[in-house]
């Protein structure tokens, strides 16, 4: 059974990226976990002894807070009933990204599911603040859902690769499930920002082809480009569902997310994404 983290702060993006949820893994065995965390407008000092479970004084946030997880778990189960599927929800006074962190250990969580929040910040940061620490802090996969974004089962993922670090199993694990849940293809990409590709990184991308064995999959070269324009290109040019990426050290990652220059304002990636943590950094 898959354990599926739902965070959650009862806008109409995060319903939307809920209910992405339950039909993606519509034939699939999970326990999905509604999460909303809360500060109180006013910080009291019982807070200190451990939250308001811990305090004999009312907290109108915790009861507002399960109200609504409540009526989520309502919505769910009359929009997407699905024998396939159990829920709990949880409500926290936390920060998202701790409590995100926390619950991940506790409860075994597979895969973070969130919504994206459109251009915000100073750095033109399209995905909206709190996906971005999210995806910065987690230490599972995550599968992004810009707001808007209705449900297809996907048919074509595109994960770009530059081959410059060694695959785990485990790190392409998802990629390859997501494929087969749908029956979809995997179009590796890489871009050749540079004419030569080195003997490391033609030994990583045989390892990684290995791992691609038993899906279908296509490989796709680009010159003359830039990874970001590349990658947004081909998403533009192709019918493409959902894009992987690996996010090691933010530098690749960032690159393709992050509009840093004004000529880029209409940049805006419109379909899900999933987020992979190199594991050697959760390790550390």
């Amino acid at each position: 059974m898959k354990h599926i983290l739902l965070p959650t702060d009862f806008s109409d993006n995060a319903w939307n990226a809920i209910s992405y949820a339950m039909q993606f893994f519509k034939n699939e065995k999970c326990k999905f976990y509604f999460l909303h965390t809360y500060t109180p407008v006013f910080y009291r000092a019982d807070y200190a002894l451990g939250g308001a479970m811990y305090s004999a004084i009312p907290d109108v946030g915790v009861d507002v807070s399960l109200a609504q997880l409540e009526k989520t778990l309502e919505d769910v189960q009359k929009q997407f009933p699905n024998e396939n599927h159990t829920f709990e929800i949880v409500s926290a006074f936390n920060i998202l990204t701790d409590e995100v962190n926390q619950l991940s250990k506790k409860k075994d969580i597979d895969l973070i599911v969130m919504g994206t929040q459109g251009a915000t910040g100073a750095k033109q940061l399209f995905l909206g603040s709190n996906t971005v620490f999210v995806i910065r802090k987690a230490k599972v996969p995550i599968l992004a859902i810009p707001e808007n974004c209705k449900f297809r089962a996907p048919r074509k993922i595109l994960f770009p690769s530059d081959f410059l670090y060694p695959y785990k199993k485990n790190e392409v694990y998802n990629i390859i499930e997501m494929a087969k849940m749908h029956g979809a293809e995997i179009i590796l990409f890489h871009v050749w920002e540079v004419q030569d590709i080195t003997e490391s990184q033609e030994k990583n991308k045989n390892s990684l082809l290995k791992e691609l064995k038993n899906v279908s999959f296509e490989q796709v070269q680009v010159e003359g480009k830039k990874l970001p324009e590349a990658v947004l290109d081909y998403i533009d040019e192709n019918d493409i569902d959902l894009l992987a990426m690996m996010n090691r050290n933010h530098s690749f990652f960032e690159r393709v997310l992050v509009r840093q220059n004004v000529d880029q304002i209409g940049f805006h990636v419109n379909i899900p994404f999933l987020v992979i943590r190199d594991t050697s950094e959760v390790e550390k």
